[in-house]
């Protein structure tokens, strides 16, 4: 019997600093899927997988805080995560059942990727900090249309 080569660790793994674990954490396993992988709750923190995304939560004040500077909700101004899903129908159908607002509705768009244009459904939720979450599932790609710049 062989044993299955494990997954590589990801080469990027954001560590968000929040203000309650356990309002995190059932936004970001309920509502949107992820699994905790393990977690130091006398720490505030907890490692999370949804597929190969990974991303760490570390509640403010309770064990080591690295904070630059102040903090002002919402947090995470001026970035957003792009997590790639199968189907964005089942999570968004989820956060609606909560009456969870979301920051941009489903849409679908066409980005352009060299000589092609990558389509994808997409819509943007932030989590219960303000970290801004953009879901997408793509859709196929297609050549430039003539004349686009």
């Amino acid at each position: 019997m062989t044993s299955a080569t494990p997954a590589p660790d990801p080469g990027l793994v954001p560590e968000l600093l929040i203000t309650d674990l356990d309002k995190s954490l059932d936004f970001w396993c309920r509502l949107c899927g992820f699994a905790v992988l393990y977690h130091r709750f006398h720490e505030g923190f907890a490692y999370l997988a949804r597929g190969t995304v990974h991303i760490m939560l570390e509640q403010a004040g309770v064990g080591r805080n690295w904070i630059t500077g102040p903090l002002e909700h919402p947090f995470g101004r001026g970035i957003n995560f792009q997590i790639s899903v199968p189907s964005i129908d089942p999570l968004v159908k989820a956060l609606e059942a909560e009456g969870w607002p979301l920051f941009l509705a489903p849409e679908t768009t066409w980005y352009r990727t060299g000589e092609h244009e990558a389509g994808v459904t997409q819509f943007l939720v932030a989590d219960p900090d303000g970290y801004l979450l953009r879901f997408q599932q793509t859709l196929d790609r297609r050549p430039v249309p003539p004349g686009s710049a």
